[in-house]
């Protein structure tokens, strides 16, 4: 019983860190996510435009590059900050913890890092 207080008093001091910062943990987790599976994505948008002469080429790829990826950043990035904010105040802090954790192991298992 004790050790559970502990545990949740520690939660709760950590997720007083951590809430008020959660629309930057949303946009960290989108930015790493693009990181790590955006080679894959253009490779797609490449081999799909490959018959294109070179300028409609490059104007595809610049037009999915920025725009395609700025909308996404600006779309995704406020509702999983949303989906964030709807996590129990005391448990939000281990669920950013656990969601780093998460993300270093995709990219170690990704060969990222």
């Amino acid at each position: 019983m004790i050790l559970e207080d502990i545990f949740l008093k520690l939660s709760v001091q950590l997720s007083t860190y951590v809430r008020p910062y959660l629309a930057q943990v949303a946009m960290m987790v989108v930015a790493t996510l693009l990181v790590l599976y955006g080679n894959e994505f253009n490779r797609l948008v490449k081999r799909n435009i490959a018959h294109f002469n070179f300028a409609v080429r490059t104007l595809i790829f610049i037009v999915v590059c920025t725009f395609g990826y700025g909308i996404l950043i600006s779309f995704v990035t406020p509702l999983l900050a949303d989906l964030l904010r709807r996590i129990p105040s005391a448990y939000s802090g281990i669920v950013v913890i656990a969601i780093v954790i998460g993300l270093g192991l995709l990219a170690e298992r990704r060969r990222v890092i």
